[in-house]
Order: structure tokens, then C-alpha cells, then sequence
């Protein structure tokens, strides 16, 4: 029997066979929500390589907890197969985004997922296990948010949500509007398929700020120094201006 998750997913293939099917090989489509010079389109498993070669380039070199372990080491050129397999994962659902310029260059990328409630402890159980050291740290940071925003009792209406996993835009691309264009159309997404929240752990200020721009709001947040090993030590301690972690989060119609 199918599980709720792949039964939604069978909902949506309509969606997935329209326009925002995966065209990254092909000339894309100018975005409805905007007037620039680029496309928002819906990412599938057949761009893994293109999506990692952006996140390789982009994400996993900015984001302030992979530079606050120095996941990718002292020169930024190491591997992590554990956070490729975490991104890649993604784009087995049907709601993963890239904004892409008229030559075809994936100049930003949204990772999103459904999320329902009752898996916490698998998501405790594979942070445990992660074999990487570093990543560890960060998948063990999300399950801690993960279960002290506790969105499902708080909210029980709520029976399932949109979850923005990734959120990353070319550094030389970033101030025109792209992040918010692929957040825009990833709850265009949650409200065709019914579902009442948005969701994003924001571990960066920039991604927080974009939540704001659409609209959410800080349902929880940690300030980093309050998150300590057993010796009482900060485990992360990012650059300013990135002092929290926060769960933002988009009531839908």
C-alpha cells in the first residue's frame, strides 16, 4: 500500500507534467511571478549533477555552519558525501526549484520537501549515525530545532507542510529579487496541493531575512551560544551576523 507521502506525491504528477517540469536542458520558460531576466523552474532527479555542481559551488561554501566546522576544510576543497546525499535526496519530490538565466545557468536553487509529523526519532536515529564527524554536528543541530519547535502540536491543524531545506542564490546574482521569486513559487506549490504551512530552519540571517520578505514569522529560534556541548562550549559559533537558528513559518490558506 502506498504511504501518504508517495500518495501525495501521486497527487501532484499533474503539476510535475506542466510547464514547471525540469527543463535545465532545455530553453526555459520566463517566470509568471517576475519580470527578469530569469526562470524559475522545477528541478528533478535528472539534474542531480547540475543542482550538486551549483550547491558545491554556492551553498556549501556559504552557509555559516558548514564554515563554522569547516565542513569542507581549512581551503574549502574537501567533499562531503553525507551533505550531497542530504541535498540530493530532495529531488526525488516533485517541489525542488532553480532559477535559471536565459543561457541556461542555474543561478539560484530552492530544495524543498513535504514534511509530516512522526519521524522523529528517525530523524534523531539518522543524525546519530552520520559517519561524518562535522555534518554530524549540523544534523544533530536540525533534529534538536526539529523538536523544539514541535510545529505539529503547536499547530494541529496542520497534518502535513511545505519544508524549504535549501535556499541558495549565485553570489553574483544575489540583491535581485531571486531568493524570494523561488520562495514565492515554492508556496505557490504548498497552496496547490492544499497544504497549510511553509516552513524553512533558517541557520543563516540572509535566509531568515528572506522568510520575512515573504511573509513568516520566527516561530522558534536558539541563539547558537545556547547550544553547547557537555562541557558547556558553544558546538557552533558562526560569523555575525548569524547568532541563531530559527524556524520560520508561513500560515497558508
Amino acid at each position: 500500500m502506498a504511504t501518504q507521502i508517495e500518495q501525495h506525491i501521486m497527487k501532484t504528477e499533474t503539476f510535475s507534467q506542466r510547464q514547471w517540469k525540469s527543463m535545465l536542458s532545455q530553453k526555459p520558460v520566463q517566470s509568471t511571478m517576475s519580470t527578469q531576466d530569469y526562470s524559475i523552474v522545477q528541478l528533478t532527479k535528472a539534474d542531480s549533477t547540475k543542482t550538486l555542481t551549483f550547491l558545491r559551488k554556492f551553498f556549501f561554501r556559504d552557509e555559516p555552519l558548514n564554515i563554522a566546522v569547516k565542513l569542507l576544510g581549512e581551503d574549502g576543497k574537501d567533499m562531503c558525501p553525507e551533505l550531497d546525499s542530504f541535498c540530493l535526496k530532495s529531488l526525488e519530490e516533485p517541489y525542488s526549484l532553480a532559477a535559471v538565466s536565459p543561457s541556461g545557468e542555474l543561478i539560484g536553487v530552492c530544495l524543498n520537501g513535504v514534511h509530516e509529523p512522526g519521524h522523529m526519532d528517525q530523524i534523531e536515529a539518522n543524525a546519530d549515525a552520520c559517519p561524518n564527524s562535522k555534518f554530524r554536528k549540523i544534523l544533530k543541530l536540525l533534529a534538536t530545532v526539529e523538536k523544539r519547535a514541535d510545529l505539529f502540536n503547536r499547530f494541529p491543524d496542520v497534518d502535513k507542510l511545505m519544508e524549504v531545506r535549501v535556499l541558495s542564490v549565485d553570489g553574483a546574482h544575489r540583491g535581485r529579487g531571486i531568493a524570494t521569486a523561488l520562495l514565492n513559487k515554492t508556496r505557490e506549490m504548498a497552496e496547490e496541493n492544499s497544504l497549510k504551512m511553509l516552513r524553512a530552519d533558517c541557520t543563516s540571517k540572509f535566509s531568515a531575512r528572506a522568510m520575512i520578505r515573504l511573509g513568516a514569522h520566527c516561530a522558534f529560534e536558539m541563539p547558537y551560544v545556547t547550544y553547547c556541548d557537555e562541557s558547556g562550549k558553544p558546538i557552533f559559533t558562526p560569523d555575525s551576523p548569524h547568532i541563531a537558528v530559527g524556524t520560520y513559518i508561513l500560515r497558508l490558506p
